[in-house]
């Protein structure tokens, strides 16, 4: 008898174990997906001489944008390009690559670092019919307290990140990161800050 209760509470206790692994899989899914954004904020030093070069990229209005809609087919896209931009650009410093800190380019001569990648990822993407509106240029710091920047596709299930460090696209909150400032979803020639986020400036995104 006592073997038997001892089994039943075994059995509940695993039972409650499963139900509880359960339930904090669930609640971290359906923690908030994207980002809250607060008002305007500084442009970050490399967009604003990319922007003195591509001018036109740099003064889209999109005042009624509404986030994509995800489908299987759009995370199939953004995930085949984050990976393919992964794959193709090989990591080199500003420095190196440019002679220059803080030179935000397309990497067309097949080197980058972070925020060429992300501006990479967001003209193919962009060349595949997702609105500028939901690409958004977006500046973090890493734990260990590093700028980075990543790139932003903006859903109606959540903020999905492409990121030169991972292969596997992951909605924002699944990150290690502290988000800082985005491009604006109204207009790509401003950035707003991210609330939650580190009000301090970051100075070079590496």
């Amino acid at each position: 008898m006592a073997s038997s209760m001892g089994w039943r509470r075994r059995a509940k206790g695993l039972g409650l174990a499963v139900a509880l692994t359960a339930f904090c899989s669930v609640a971290a899914y359906a923690a908030p997906a994207s980002m809250v954004v607060g008002g305007s904020t500084s442009q970050p030093i490399g967009h604003y001489d990319f922007c003195k070069i591509h001018v036109a990229e740099c003064s889209i209005r999109s005042p009624d944008s509404v986030p994509e809609r995800l489908t299987a087919k759009l995370l199939h896209e953004i995930s085949a390009v984050n990976l393919s931009v992964n794959t193709r650009v090989k990591p080199m410093s500003d420095m190196d690559n440019y002679g220059k800190d803080e030179w935000w380019a397309y990497p067309d001569n097949g080197f980058g670092d972070c925020e060429d990648y992300a501006l990479e990822k967001r003209r193919e993407l962009n060349g595949l019919g997702i609105a500028v509106a939901n690409l958004l240029m977006t500046v973090v710091r890493k734990p260990d307290g590093e700028g980075h920047a990543v790139l932003t596709v903006r859903t109606d299930k959540g903020d999905f990140i492409l990121d030169n460090l991972v292969d596997k696209v992951r909605l924002w909150n699944q990150t290690p990161y502290r988000y800082l400032k985005r491009q604006a979803s109204d207009n790509t020639g401003h950035w707003v800050s991210i609330l939650g986020g580190d009000e301090q400036l970051v100075s070079a995104v590496k």
